[in-house]
């Protein structure tokens, strides 16, 4: 029975991560160009900085 409580409480931590992963917009979208815009240029990651300039200031 405590196999099953873990593989039960697993299953369903990966279907919240799936349902929240899901609701991020789309890199490049004007949500997500907006969104980032608005978040502190220190805490940007590398590859949203590329992906900022690739997709909302280079169009």
């Amino acid at each position: 029975m405590d196999t099953f409580r873990k593989t039960l409480a697993a299953g369903l931590a990966g279907m919240l991560l799936l349902a929240l992963a899901a609701c991020a917009p789309e890199i490049g979208s004007e949500k997500w160009c907006a969104d980032l815009k608005a978040k502190p240029k220190g805490d940007w990651s590398t590859n949203e900085a590329v992906d900022y300039a690739k997709h909302c200031i280079l169009k």
